[in-house]
């Protein structure tokens, strides 16, 4: 099995670094790369053409929601499930009105963020 090429966009440094962390001992998913900002999400995207984009809500420049569209209109193969740690109703909207496929909180299970994610580049 092909592993999912996941990129990671988060602008907390440890969390960001945790989930690689985590990620990487996992053999379903790679991290195939990272960045702290919404403003450099769809560079990230173009460039490493992931399956799927882990994007936080709460960032520097562009939110979750905006830097979603800007990831599928430079990636429009890639998936993008939300991950955040707290978010309103009509933030959850916002994002999957942008293109997210499913909005998840940080502090959930990990084993269940993992099956999104191999779901999600099945999809």
């Amino acid at each position: 099995m092909t592993p999912v090429r996941v990129a990671i966009v988060e602008d907390n440094d440890v969390f960001r670094e945790t989930l690689e962390l985590v990620f990487g001992m996992r053999d379903e998913v790679v991290v195939v790369g990272s960045a702290s900002s919404g403003d450099d999400a769809p560079d990230l995207a173009r460039r490493v053409a992931p399956d799927v984009v882990l994007m936080d809500y709460r960032m520097p420049g562009l939110n979750g929601a905006e830097a979603t569209g800007a990831v599928l209109a430079a990636a429009p193969e890639t998936k993008v499930i939300c991950l955040t740690a707290s978010v309103t109703s009509e933030e959850v909207d916002e994002v999957l009105a942008a293109g997210a496929i499913a909005c998840m909180t940080k502090d959930g299970d990990f084993d269940l963020l993992v099956r999104r994610v191999c779901e999600a580049a099945e999809s």
